[in-house]
């Protein structure tokens, strides 16, 4: 075998192979003589087919394979020999001239082929025990458990019929409609004993409001548009009608915050239900806290490891990106202008985040390997049976999902990876905690998205 490198140009590597024509022929008999045991011919007992006959019969055939997998083994040699990590598959360029590929098939000639690839450069490791991070821990207030208690209570207050009483804001509604747009009826624009929070905003833009002062019996027309991002493009951005009647109209009671009221959620007192809002509370709290240590430290990786990262991940990692953002302006009808930008601009930005995504996933990958971090199969499926529990009556359908279909599984396996890997450079780095109120760690979270 000669190897010449024939390009090194960034991260960018090309070679030229020459694989020796009497190799490829020694090959090719060692898996004839292989086959000779296995194949059934007629005239022939098991095990006495000559390899002369054999090659006859599946000569093209075996050469075949036997090229295509001295091809694989040889590249794998080239980049195990050079220490090269692929940043993607590599790109063969084999003889396009059909006699010239049936004289390397039949062991005329030698097999001259280039490989074109791609490398992620070495990456050098900071010092994690230099890194230093700041906690932000917001502690639970009596006073948020009881705001989160009356949301509670509010979400389950009772309603009372108000007769003959005019609808107000706040007030339940049930009501019977038929709609048509330019005066045709639609799927989907019929109801009957539909409940309407007035001011709940579940309707589209204009329903609810226009159910301010409505009676029980009375019937009136509402007009009002679909929104230009709804769900069912027929009728996104439409006018459309509704004769509306209501059937009953309620007040909303008050709902006493005591132990019956805790009895009535599943719980044995107010205290306990305390006890449980502030654990939720302190648990959203937490994961809060989760993010904003894992966005600083990610900034810490990012600041710690420049390098240029392979054009092509970067490529790849922009068009799924752009494709995404594309798609959801497009379904939102917005426009770039809408955002105070340019569609170029918009380009240049995302393409940093791609190139920042990239890098810290090449960086957290090397931390990994370097320091043996595995995600086992049982945190995988752990984490599967946790998405299937976020799907009652579809637990079967989820884990049926998961267990045949790889990349799905992957994508479970990657987020664990990358947590198991920050929870590694925690340990060696210095976090302090800073004391601060839930608006601050609220407002810390709104204004540092995660990239």
């Amino acid at each position: 075998m000669q190897v010449k490198e024939t390009v090194a140009d960034g991260l960018k590597r090309e070679f030229q192979v020459i694989v020796a024509a009497k190799d490829i022929d020694a090959k090719v008999d060692e898996r004839l003589v292989d086959l000779k045991d296995k194949v059934r011919l007629n005239g022939f007992r098991p095990g006495k087919v000559p390899v002369a006959h054999l090659k006859k019969v599946y000569g093209r055939s075996v050469a075949a394979e036997t090229v295509d997998q001295m091809i694989r083994d040889t590249n794998t040699q080239i980049f195990t020999e050079r220490n090269l990590k692929l940043a993607m598959e590599p790109k063969i360029t084999m003889p396009t001239e059909e006699k010239e590929i049936e004289d390397v098939l039949a062991g005329k000639t030698d097999l001259s082929y280039t490989v074109a690839i791609e490398i992620v450069p070495p990456i050098a490791l900071a010092d994690f025990k230099t890194f230093k991070i700041e906690k932000p821990v917001a502690d639970v207030a009596d006073a948020e458990v009881d705001e989160a208690i009356k949301r509670i209570a509010d979400q389950n207050r009772p309603f009372a019929d108000k007769g003959d009483a005019k609808a107000e804001s706040g007030d339940r509604v049930t009501v019977s409609f038929k709609g048509t747009i330019d005066g045709v009826p639609f799927d989907g624009g019929t109801g009957e004993g539909i409940q309407v929070l007035i001011g709940s905003a579940t309707f589209i833009p204009g329903f609810e409001d226009q159910l301010i002062g409505i009676k029980n019996g009375e019937t009136r027309t509402i007009k009002a548009d679909f929104p230009k991002n709804y769900m069912n493009t027929d009728l996104a951005g439409k006018a459309a009608e509704f004769e509306t009647t209501a059937t009953l109209v309620e007040a909303p009671q008050e709902r006493a915050i005591d132990d019956e009221f805790a009895k009535q959620l599943g719980l044995e007192s107010l205290d306990k239900l305390k006890d449980a809002a502030r654990e939720r509370l302190r648990q959203e709290y937490d994961g809060l806290t989760r993010q904003r240590v894992k966005r600083l430290l990610l900034d810490q990786l990012d600041e710690a490891h420049r390098f240029d990262a392979p054009p092509s991940l970067v490529d790849e990692e922009f068009n799924l990106m752009w494709n995404s953002i594309k798609a959801e302006m497009e379904s939102l009808n917005k426009t770039f202008a809408d955002e105070n930008t340019t569609e170029d601009e918009a380009k240049g930005e995302y393409r940093k985040i791609a190139d920042r995504r990239v890098r810290l996933g090449l960086v957290l990958s090397e931390i990994g390997e370097k320091n043996k971090i595995n995600v086992t199969d049982d945190e995988v499926g752990r984490a599967v049976i946790e998405r299937a529990r976020q799907m009652p009556g579809r637990e079967k359908e989820v884990w049926d999902y998961y267990r045949s279909n790889p990349q799905a599984l992957a994508s479970l396996r990657a987020p664990i990876f990358e947590d198991k890997v920050v929870d590694f450079i925690l340990e060696l780095a210095t976090v302090t905690e800073k004391k601060i109120s839930r608006d601050e760690l609220y407002k810390e979270d709104e204004e540092k998205p995660a990239t």
